[in-house]
């Protein structure tokens, strides 16, 4: 297995980035009077999941990483209960909404991979 060097080598960040451009242009279509409102709201928390995989990668030691995968899973809860009210609003159609939340399950998982990962390392070792 190759070693990780950045965050930027991660999978699950490049797709959370992925996920962020996509929560972008589909919030650019939301109601103007939403601006402030849950479009500012799925912005925020789309962003926060790959800026969390990323301090938690660049920490040296393993507790804090999988702490801030933990965050990012945080983010990414709080990504699809907007999704699930935007789409009962009617914001999003079902389509959008389907593309978005496969996308979302998918980096759901793989953040809860990297964080059994981590936990599975020998314990003595720091990162």
């Amino acid at each position: 297995m190759a070693e990780i060097k950045t965050h930027k080598d991660l999978l699950v960040w490049k797709k959370s980035i992925d996920l962020v451009e996509q929560i972008y242009t589909f919030t650019k279509q939301f109601p103007k009077e939403e601006l402030y409102g849950i479009t500012n709201q799925m912005r925020r928390c789309a962003v926060s999941i790959p800026a969390n995989i990323a301090e938690g990668s660049g920490r040296k030691n393993k507790a804090e990483f999988i702490q801030f995968l933990h965050i990012a899973l945080g983010s990414a809860s709080e990504l699809e209960t907007h999704l699930i009210i935007s789409q009962r609003l009617g914001f999003l159609s079902s389509n959008s909404y389907d593309e978005i939340m496969n996308a979302l399950n998918e980096i759901i998982k793989m953040i809860c991979g990297l964080i059994n990962s981590l936990n599975s390392l020998n314990p003595t070792r720091s990162s």
